[in-house]
């Protein structure tokens, strides 16, 4: 198909390319501009619907984001570093 393009194509090598770069060009910029915008509500990406199951919740199940049921011993701090990549001196092996 793209040799049967570049046939129907009217000049000389440069003029063919020339003329397949803005042929390029405008098939982008169409598909950017007007078929993604128009096609986009259409999809269903947006659609997302986070179910728990039955709805039904055991004293054993675990809720993320619940602070209910929190260890009050646990401590406040985080074991690792948020700012850097380095492990904490006391976990590095030694030599």
């Amino acid at each position: 198909m793209y040799a049967w393009i570049w046939r129907k194509l009217p000049g000389a090598v440069w003029g063919k390319l020339s003329v397949s770069l803005g042929l390029i060009a405008a098939t982008g910029a169409l598909l950017w501009y007007v078929i993604f915008p128009w096609a986009t509500p259409l999809l269903p990406f947006d659609d997302v619907q986070v179910e728990s199951g039955s709805g039904q919740v055991d004293s054993e199940t675990v809720i993320p984001g619940d602070d209910s049921g929190e260890d009050p011993e646990a401590p406040d701090e985080l074991p690792y570093s948020t700012h850097s990549n380095d492990p904490h001196p006391s976990s590095s092996p030694s030599r």
